[in-house]
């Protein structure tokens, strides 16, 4: 027996998922407000940091450079599309077979396209050029 279920029924364990994330994350946050320390004095000596009994010097710029920053959201970014390409890969000789092999072949070569045009945008701003 081969049962076919409507495409709105294949839909409700995504809602009841949905829903479950939903209400956890609420308790998660309403639960550490309510349950968590309270903290009623905020004067300036318990905010400040204590460093071996050196009063704290507040600075407002940071020696770190956005290059940095850059870098690693950049990497982070283009290593994440490298992992989309492996299930892709996986998946890509089943879909031959199924006929859908041209559809899927189409769908990755727009994201190659686009990584590509991510990745030109990328040496023409000289977003990793240190000078």
């Amino acid at each position: 027996m081969n049962s076919v279920l409507p495409a709105s029924a294949s839909l409700i364990p995504v809602l009841i998922l949905t829903l479950i994330l939903l209400a956890f994350g609420t308790v998660i946050i309403v639960g550490t407000s309510l349950l968590g320390p309270k903290n009623k004095k905020n004067n300036r000596a318990q905010m400040m940091p204590y460093e071996c009994g050196i009063p704290g010097i507040d600075t407002t710029d940071s020696k770190i450079s956005i290059k940095f920053y850059l870098t690693a959201i950049l990497f982070i970014l283009f290593d994440i599309e490298i992992i989309f390409m492996y299930p892709w890969a996986i998946k890509f000789m089943d879909s031959i077979k199924d006929g859908t092999g041209g559809y899927m072949l189409g769908a990755m070569g727009l994201f190659v396209v686009l990584f590509v045009v991510g990745l030109v945008w990328e040496v023409k701003s000289k977003a990793l050029d240190w000078n």
